[in-house]
């Protein structure tokens, strides 16, 4: 199946000048959805994973019917505020200032081999703030995956995990 198109491009959203890959008609289409979270799961079954990280906030649409799927539980990375109770956080550098990544105190047993996703990798900013998150809490981080690659913004480059895409965008 062609997942390619399944996901409807926004040209000049957020802004102009951005395509957005749209992943609504993918999740409205049960057969295309249900090959997405089966092909993720192939790719990310080797790298063993016990538990698997999604990343505010299609990376939870990713990462929770993947655990389902796997037997694995699922531990959210949300922006600063938006998880209750005590919370690890993470700053890292923006272009133009920073941001802050959180997960649940506790969310991660050290040593747990953990896998994170989301929708997209572009710059790989937040997945690789989210790498040092869950490292800062003695997590192992066995690899990373994502639905698309945006692979001329390089993203994959700033990650020192094991990390694979099922779709890639050239331009």
């Amino acid at each position: 199946m062609d997942l390619k198109a399944h996901i409807r491009e926004v040209p000049d959203f957020p802004k102009p000048g951005i395509l957005f890959y749209d992943i609504s008609t993918l999740l409205a289409h049960p057969a295309a959805w249900k090959e997405t979270v089966d092909r993720l799961a192939e790719v990310i079954k080797p790298f063993k994973p016990d538990l698997l990280a999604g990343i505010e906030s299609r990376g939870f649409l990713t990462a929770a019917p993947l655990a389902l799927e796997l037997g694995l539980g699922f531990l959210m990375v949300r922006k600063k505020g938006k998880l209750p109770g005590p919370t690890v956080p993470y700053t890292y550098d923006l272009e133009y200032g920073t941001d802050t990544v959180e997960i649940q105190e506790g969310a991660v047993q050290p040593g747990q081999r953990v896998v994170i996703l989301d929708d997209l990798l572009a710059t790989g900013g937040t997945l690789s703030a989210s790498v040092e998150l869950l490292r800062k809490v003695g997590g192992t981080v066995a690899g990373g995956a994502c639905i698309m690659e945006l692979t001329f913004l390089k993203g994959r480059d700033k990650l020192d995990i094991p990390f694979e895409s099922l779709l890639q965008y050239d331009d």
